[in-house]
C-alpha cells in the first residue's frame, strides 16, 4: 500500500473536531504522535501494516493539526489523555493496541493509567517519561510558552519558515532526509497564520509538567497487559536510562533498542517498527502466559531486514 500524508476521517468530540487517518481491517492499532508533527509521522508504518490491521492515527493539537479545537478545550496533558479516551469511545474501538512516540508516548502513559478500559497492549517508542517531561534540551518549549504565550508560537513559525530550517529541526529527531511533501505535512499548519492552531499548541505547552508523568508511573504496575518498548539508539533527547526504567516499571514489558534511529523511530525505521508490531501482537498470548519474563535486546535494521540479538532475561 502507498503511504499517504493525509487524513481521511474526522470525528466531533466534546473538545472539537479531530481529524484522523483510518486504513485497513483487522485488530485495531491506534497511533499517537508528538510535538510539531501529526498523523503523517506513521504513514510508512501504516502502509506496511494496513493489510493485517486496522490502523488509526489521530491529529492532536500539537501544532501540526489542520483544525483547531474549541477555545475552552482542556489541553493539559491529562486533557489530551481524556481526548484520546473520548476518541476511542466515539469510534467504538475495543482491544486497542496503543502506540506512541515522542510527546505522544507520554500521552499514552496517561491514557493507560487513567482510561485503560479499551486498551489491551501498549507500544512505546522514544518518548517523555518520569522526570523528563520535557527532557532538559526541550524544556525551553514549555518555558517559552509560559513566558511569551502565542508570541512564542509566532517565534517558532518565524524560525521554521524555510525548508532548510525545517530540515535542521527534523535532523535532530530523525536520521532520514525529509522530503518537501513531508515537511509541508508537518509545518504548513503552523505557518498558515491560523491563530487558533498556534493557540492550541501554546495551551498545551504551557501546561506540560513532569508531575503528570511522575504520577502516572506510580500506576504502571497495575497495567496487566503486554508492553513493548522500542528505543532508537541514536536519540539526542530521550534517555536510554528511561527506556530501561519503563521496562522495569511495567509488569509485562519487553525492551528492544533500535539501531540507526533517532527519536522518530516511525520515520527512521518504519519497516522494522511494523515488523515488531506484527510480532508483538502475535506473541501477546505468550506475554500473558510467561509473566515473569523481562527481555531486553538490541535490534538492527540491515539491508531491508531486521536483525536482533538473542533476548536476555534480566535478573530481578
Amino acid at each position: 500500500m502507498v503511504a499517504s500524508l493525509h487524513t481521511n476521517g474526522e470525528v466531533s468530540l466534546p473538545q472539537g473536531i479531530v481529524r484522523y487517518r483510518d486504513e485497513g481491517t483487522g485488530p485495531t492499532l491506534v497511533f499517537i504522535h508528538g510535538l510539531l508533527v501529526n498523523s503523517a509521522l506513521w504513514r510508512d508504518v501504516i502502509a506496511a501494516l494496513s493489510g493485517q490491521f486496522r490502523c488509526i492515527a489521530l491529529d492532536l493539537p500539537f501544532g501540526a493539526q489542520t483544525v483547531p479545537l474549541h477555545a475552552d478545550a482542556d489541553l493539559s496533558p491529562s486533557g489530551i489523555a481524556q481526548l484520546i479516551a473520548d476518541f476511542l469511545v466515539a469510534l467504538d474501538l475495543h482491544n486497542v493496541t496503543l502506540v506512541g512516540n515522542d510527546t505522544g508516548g507520554a500521552m499514552c502513559q496517561l491514557t493507560i493509567v487513567n482510561h485503560p478500559e479499551r486498551i489491551t497492549r501498549l507500544i512505546l517508542t522514544n518518548c517523555d517519561a518520569f522526570e523528563d517531561f520535557f527532557p532538559p534540551l526541550l524544556k525551553p518549549f514549555a518555558s517559552g510558552a509560559r513566558l511569551f504565550g502565542t508570541r512564542f508560537a509566532d517565534f517558532l513559525t518565524w524560525a521554521l519558515q524555510t525548508k532548510r530550517a525545517q530540515r535542521v529541526l527534523m535532523a535532530t529527531v530523525s536520521l532520514r532526509h525529509a522530503d518537501d511533501a513531508t515537511l509541508d505535512a508537518y509545518f504548513s499548519a503552523l505557518r498558515s497564520g491560523n491563530r487558533e492552531i498556534r493557540r492550541d499548541l501554546i495551551q498545551f505547552l504551557k501546561q506540560v509538567s513532569n508531575r503528570y508523568t511522575i504520577e502516572a508511573a506510580k500506576s504502571f504496575q497495575h497495567f496487566q497487559h503486554p508492553v513493548l518498548i522500542l528505543w532508537g539508539k541514536n536519540d539526542l533527547f530521550f534517555s536510554a536510562r528511561n527506556a530501561r526504567r519503563l521496562q522495569q516499571a511495567f509488569p509485562h514489558a519487553r525492551l528492544e533498542f533500535v539501531s540507526r534511529s533517532r527519536a522518530f523511530v516511525p520515520e527512521d525505521q518504519p519497516v522494522l517498527l511494523a515488523q515488531k508490531i506484527v510480532e508483538f501482537v502475535g506473541e501477546s498470548s505468550a506475554f500473558g502466559s510467561n509473566r515473569e519474563e523481562r527481555g531486553e535486546s538490541a535490534s538492527e535494521f540491515v539491508d531491508g531486514s531486521a536483525v536482533s540479538t538473542t533476548p536476555t532475561t534480566k535478573e530481578e
